[in-house]
């Protein structure tokens, strides 16, 4: 696996998509879209070492927010929550009441405001993944959009976690939004435990990236 690709940050920390020549099945895995959960960054990096030679048809973004995992804050530099930047039907539709972006769920000036959403559609346009799983925490299911439910059934047995087709709260601008629902790409948001420790993710999440 090789650097395809990346772009720097607000706060010069840089943002990469590794992988090998384009597949025609390629699966998009991203970790950290809120600083505040890094295990995605961690378990990614962590196959990428040990099974990355491997796996030709997976593309990784280990770290989306890498300055907000600097600031071990949900949201990037700008104060702006990521997963609530995309350019949806729904954008912009704030649910938290606050109005401005002293909310960590902002969704910027703008959609598709941020270096990071436009760096990950741009990688999204590129290379029209199949597959796109996103992880996150503390939740500890599979939620899925789009046309997704058959690979979130698979993945919840591996890895014993619910699949849910909602998260149960508007997300207004989100990337399961954007990709899965309005594009009909198949998305999994595969929220992970965060209270054991991330070492123990690694078998059941390397085993979900084999499958693919």
């Amino acid at each position: 696996m090789k650097l395809l690709d990346f772009t720097t940050t607000k706060l010069g920390n840089k943002i990469e998509l590794i992988g090998d020549e384009q597949s025609e099945k390629s699966v998009l895995i991203i970790g950290v879209f809120h600083g505040d959960e890094p295990q995605g960054k961690y378990l990614i990096e962590e196959y990428i070492k040990k099974r990355g030679a491997n796996k030709s048809n997976l593309l990784f973004i280990p770290c989306l927010n890498p300055d907000g995992l600097q600031n071990n804050t949900r949201t990037n530099a700008n104060g702006v929550d990521l997963n609530r930047n995309f350019p949806t039907l729904n954008w912009g539709e704030d649910t938290s009441g606050a109005g401005d972006n002293s909310s960590d769920y902002y969704g910027g000036s703008s959609a598709a405001s941020e270096i990071e959403t436009q760096f990950l559609i741009d990688t999204i346009k590129k290379y029209s993944p199949s597959l796109i799983i996103t992880l996150h925490s503390p939740y500890k299911v599979v939620n899925y959009d789009g046309p997704a439910e058959e690979i979130a059934q698979k993945i919840s047995k591996i890895i014993n976690y619910p699949v849910e087709a909602s998260i149960g709260y508007p997300t207004p601008g989100s990337f399961g939004t954007y990709c899965g629902v309005e594009r009909q790409i198949p998305t999994i948001t595969l929220e992970l435990d965060e209270k054991i420790p991330v070492e123990d993710l690694i078998q059941p999440v390397f085993d979900i990236f084999d499958m693919l």
